[in-house]
C-alpha cells in the first residue's frame, strides 16, 4: 500500500493558476543564473586562478561552471512549458545549492567568500516560493554548508572553530528566505486583491457602460468651463450634434449659459430646467459629480416624447374604458327595453309592479355606474390637507353608520398615537366609504367584526381595513383592483378601482394584504404633522 504524500501541496500542482508574474520573475531569475556561470567561467578562462576562484581545483571550478551554465540554459527552454511551477523552481534551487557549494569548495571553501551568492539564491526563489517551500530550500542550503565546511575540517584538518562562519551564513539563509517569503506573500496577496478589484470594477465599469448607453434619457458630462467630456448616444441623438466630445453647452442649447453660471455660484436651488431644442421641449437637470475636477452630469429628459407616451396611454386607457362602459350599460338597457315593451301588455297590477321594478332597479345601476365615472374624472382635482385620522374616523364612522344603517358596535379603531394624513378630504372619503362598504358585506355581525387599525411607520401613515369575513379567494386577488371587476351582482365593479386612483392621486398606495383569516386592505399615505 502507498504511503501518503505528507506534504502533497509542495509539488502538486496548486488548484490556482501560478501568477503569470511568478513565470516571468523565475525566468529573470534563471537569467541571472546564466550570467553568473558566463561570468565565472570567463573569469577563470582569462585569469585562471588568480582571482581566487577556482584556488583549490581550477578544473573542478570550470567543470561545474560549464555544467551550470548549460543547465541553465536548458531550464530557460523548459520554462516555457509553463508547467509543474514548484516542480521547476525547486529544481533551480537545489541547482544553486549544488553547484555553488561546489565552487566554493573548488575556491578554498567558506574564506572564498561565494556562501554569499546562496543568499541571494535563496532570496530569489523565496519571492515566489511558498513559505514551506523557502525553509526546505534553506535547510538544504545549510546542511550542503555544514557538510563542505565538515569535509575540511575532516579531510584537511582544519580546526573546528571555522565551523562559526559556515553557521552565520546558515542563520543568514534562514532568516533571509522567511523574511522574504512573508513580505513576498503579502505582495502576493496584494497583487491577487488588485486583480480581483481590477474585475470586478472592470465589470462594474461594462455594466454601467450599457446601462448608459441604453438609457432614454441623454447623459452628458461637463467640465468647470462647461465643455463636453463624455456623453453617452442618446445625449447625442437628442441635441442632434456632430462632433460632440468637447463642444460648449452654452453653444448647444439655447439660454444654458444663464442656469449654468448661476448653478454653479450656487444662486439656484432648483439644479433642473427646461430649455426649447428644435421645436421639442428638454429638461435638463444638473447633478455635482463630487470630483475634484469639479465634474457636472447633465441628464436630458425629452418631455414632448414622454408627453406623447403619456397620450399614447391615455388613448388606450380611455378606449379600453369605453368598450368596458358600453358592456356595462348594454345589458340593463336591455332589460330596461324588455321591461318596457312588457309593461304594454300587461294587466295585472301585480305584473306591471314587478316591471316597473325591474325598470327602477337597471335604471339606478345605470345611475351608479355614470356617477363612478364621473368620480374617475374629478381624480386628477386635489386639495390635499392636514387630516387628523382619529377625530376624523369618529365623524366619518358615524355618518356611514347613519347612510347605511349598519350597527355602530361593528367597527373598531385601533389607534397607535396621533397620526396624521396628507389627503384630499373628499378622496379620503370615498376611499373608506367603499373599503367599509365590502368590508360590513362579508363580515360576521358581531361586535368589531371591522377594525380600523392605524400605524405611524417609516414617515408614512398606515390605514388598515380588516374584517373577519372568508377573505378574498387567492385565485381572484390579481383581479381586485382591475375595472368592472365584481362578484356582486348589481355591482359596477369600479369600486376598488376607482379607490386605488384616488390613493394614487394622493401620492397614497392601496393594496391588498393576504395575513389574515378575513380581508385585510391597507392604504399608506403621506404622514402630514400638526400645524
Amino acid at each position: 500500500m502507498d504511503a501518503p504524500v505528507r506534504y502533497p501541496e509542495l509539488f502538486t500542482p496548486p488548484r490556482e493558476r501560478v501568477p503569470e508574474s511568478f513565470w516571468v520573475s523565475l525566468s529573470y531569475f534563471n537569467l541571472y543564473r546564466i550570467s553568473l556561470a558566463t561570468l565565472f567561467l570567463s573569469i577563470t578562462l582569462i585569469y585562471g586562478d588568480a582571482l581566487n576562484l577556482g584556488s583549490h581545483s581550477l578544473a573542478l571550478f570550470r567543470t561545474v561552471c560549464g555544467a551550470y551554465l548549460v543547465l541553465g540554459i536548458v531550464f530557460q527552454f523548459v520554462l516555457r512549458s509553463r508547467e509543474h511551477f514548484n516542480v521547476q523552481l525547486t529544481l533551480h534551487a537545489g541547482l544553486d545549492i549544488f553547484a555553488i557549494v561546489l565552487m566554493m569548495y573548488a575556491s578554498g571553501g567558506m574564506r572564498s567568500g561565494l556562501g554569499v551568492m546562496l543568499l541571494i539564491s535563496l532570496i530569489g526563489a523565496a519571492i515566489v516560493a511558498p513559505m514551506r517551500l523557502s525553509f526546505l530550500y534553506a535547510a538544504l542550503a545549510s546542511i550542503a554548508l555544514l557538510l563542505e565546511q565538515g569535509y575540511w575540517v575532516l579531510a584537511h584538518d582544519l580546526p573546528s572553530s571555522n565551523f562559526l562562519q559556515p553557521g552565520i551564513v546558515a542563520i543568514g539563509c534562514f532568516a533571509g528566505a522567511g523574511i522574504t517569503s512573508w513580505l513576498a506573500q503579502r505582495v502576493a496577496a496584494n497583487e491577487r486583491l488588485a486583480r480581483q478589484r481590477g474585475r470586478e470594477l472592470e465589470t462594474q465599469m461594462r455594466v454601467n457602460q450599457l446601462v448608459i448607453q441604453d438609457m432614454h434619457d441623454g447623459v452628458v458630462v461637463l467640465d468647470r468651463e462647461g465643455r463636453v467630456v463624455q456623453f453617452n448616444p442618446q445625449a447625442q441623438r437628442l441635441l442632434r450634434a456632430e462632433g460632440l466630445l468637447g463642444a460648449e453647452m452654452a453653444r448647444l442649447v439655447p439660454g444654458f449659459d444663464s442656469h449654468w453660471l448661476a448653478w454653479r455660484a450656487g444662486e439656484e436651488s432648483e439644479a433642473s430646467f427646461d430649455v426649447e431644442l428644435r421645436g421639442r421641449e428638454m429638461r435638463l437637470r444638473l447633478l455635482d459629480a463630487g470630483t475634484e475636477e469639479g465634474f457636472a452630469v447633465i441628464f436630458i429628459d425629452d418631455t414632448t416624447r414622454t408627453r406623447e407616451q403619456a397620450q399614447q396611454f391615455k388613448l388606450a386607457a380611455l378606449g379600453r374604458l369605453t368598450a368596458n362602459i358600453a358592456h356595462e350599460i348594454r345589458n340593463p338597457l336591455a332589460a330596461i327595453s324588455h321591461a318596457s315593451e312588457l309593461l304594454n301588455e300587461e294587466k295585472r297590477a301585480e305584473d306591471r309592479a314587478r316591471l316597473t321594478r325591474i325598470i327602477h332597479d337597471n335604471t339606478q345601476r345605470l345611475e351608479r355606474l355614470v356617477a363612478d365615472v364621473m368620480q374617475l374624472n374629478r381624480r386628477d382635482r386635489v386639495e390635499a390637507e392636514p387630516i387628523q385620522l382619529s377625530a376624523w374616523l369618529a365623524a366619518f364612522i358615524q355618518e356611514f353608520v347613519a347612510n347605511q344603517s349598519a350597527d355602530a358596535s361593528l367597527f373598531a379603531v385601533e389607534a397607535g398615537g396621533d397620526p396624521w394624513v396628507r389627503f384630499d378630504r373628499e378622496h379620503l372619503s370615498q376611499v373608506m366609504w367603499n373599503l367599509l362598504r365590502n368590508a360590513v358585506r362579508y363580515a360576521r355581525n358581531e361586535p368589531a367584526s371591522v377594525r380600523i387599525v392605524l400605524r405611524e411607520f417609516a414617515g408614512r401613515v398606515e390605514i388598515s381595513v380588516l374584517d373577519n369575513g372568508p377573505g378574498v379567494p387567492a385565485a381572484i386577488q390579481g383581479q381586485l383592483f382591475e375595472p368592472f371587476f365584481t362578484t356582486e351582482a348589481k355591482g359596477t365593479g369600479l369600486g376598488l378601482y376607482l379607490a386605488r386612483e384616488l390613493c394614487a392621486a394622493n401620492r397614497a398606495t392601496l393594496e391588498y394584504v393576504d395575513d389574515t383569516a378575513g380581508a385585510h386592505f391597507r392604504i399608506q399615505c403621506r404622514e402630514a404633522r400638526a400645524a
